[in-house]
């Protein structure tokens, strides 16, 4: 890692919607009289700054990716600014910029197996640097005190089977599991969305393992407390839906979170379709107590505000 949906109602049926309301309230939005982006969303629009309440209290432990802030603030820069918000962890980040974000009081809440998401074990190619990627994350996980290491299936290849690509890489990680179980370390399977060809980050085309529960059905094979799912909200979003009931059926086999937008991978305000309220409450019904991190990319003029409104949201005392 680098330093780094529903159907409509029947237009027939009592509910139908009039298309000049729609545009009178598009209108009246754009005015600023009726909002249609409220809070600090508007923010971004109107430039105004609302109280910041720290979320350091908060039931939740908040982190960040840090790949999604690089052209804006350097490591230690935005290691401040994490600190200030209340933010108790990161990730994504060069591990030379560790010692630093240590010293501030911040976690390191996940830690690169260096094999990234485009070679994985899927592909027979990558097995050496899958196993040394791995082994290389677990020990400096250990070293940081961080529980954590995150793995790929990798990207499909032409001539690929997909049964015996699920059994390489089934085959790859119980070959480094032995030696996370050891050291207390948990493999954290990401699963990527592959609809998104947008953006070399908002969508993974020919990722393998796009397909959530298909993720799932690969940790239940591998049977280890110590591989478990990284949970990435906007990628099942993008790819899977129906994110409550995943959450609540998987639960037990999930160790970490992402959070963004949705479409766009941008902040988690009221301009996307998805309701984090309802999912960050459903998380912590489950009695989930490990790290949610913020994964979007910033779209705001203000690149803090848009954190500081992602992490008030996700604030339960």
């Amino acid at each position: 890692m680098k330093d780094l949906s529903d159907p409509q109602e029947n237009a027939n049926g009592p509910h139908k919607e009039s298309p000049i309301s729609r545009r009178k309230l598009l209108k009246i939005g754009a005015t600023g009289t009726l909002g249609l982006i409220t809070g600090e969303a508007a923010a971004k629009h109107h430039g105004s700054k609302p109280a910041f309440q720290s979320v350091a209290d908060g039931r939740i432990n908040q982190s960040i990716m840090g790949w999604c802030f690089r052209d804006h603030y350097d490591a230690p820069t935005l290691a401040r600014q994490c600190k200030e918000i209340g933010l108790v962890a990161m990730e994504g980040v060069g591990a030379e910029h560790y010692p630093f974000i240590k010293n501030l009081g911040l976690n390191i809440s996940l830690v690169s197996g260096n094999h990234g998401f485009a070679k994985g074990p899927c592909n027979p190619e990558y097995h050496d640097l899958v196993v040394k990627g791995l082994t290389d994350g677990i020990d400096l996980a250990r070293e940081v005190g961080c529980k954590n290491v995150i793995t790929f299936t990798g990207m499909r290849f032409e001539g690929m089977d997909d049964e015996k690509a699920a059994q390489r890489c089934l085959d790859t990680w119980k070959e480094v599991l032995p030696y996370a179980e050891k050291k207390g370390i948990t493999l954290v399977l990401e699963h990527l969305n592959s609809r998104d060809d947008s953006h070399p980050m908002k969508g993974h085309p020919g990722y393998f393992g796009d397909d959530v529960d298909f993720c799932i059905e690969l940790i239940d094979q591998i049977g280890s407390e110590n591989f478990k799912l990284l949970f990435d909200i906007y990628h099942v979003s993008v790819m899977n839906g129906d994110i409550i009931r995943r959450i609540n059926q998987y639960h037990d086999r999930i160790a970490h979170y992402h959070t963004a937008g949705n479409p766009g991978r941008g902040e988690i305000d009221d301009s996307q379709e998805i309701q984090y309220k309802p999912i960050l409450e459903a998380i912590l019904e489950t009695g989930y107590d490990g790290y949610i991190a913020h994964e979007f990319i910033p779209t705001w003029d203000d690149p803090i505000a848009g954190l500081k409104h992602a992490a008030q949201l996700s604030y339960y005392q």
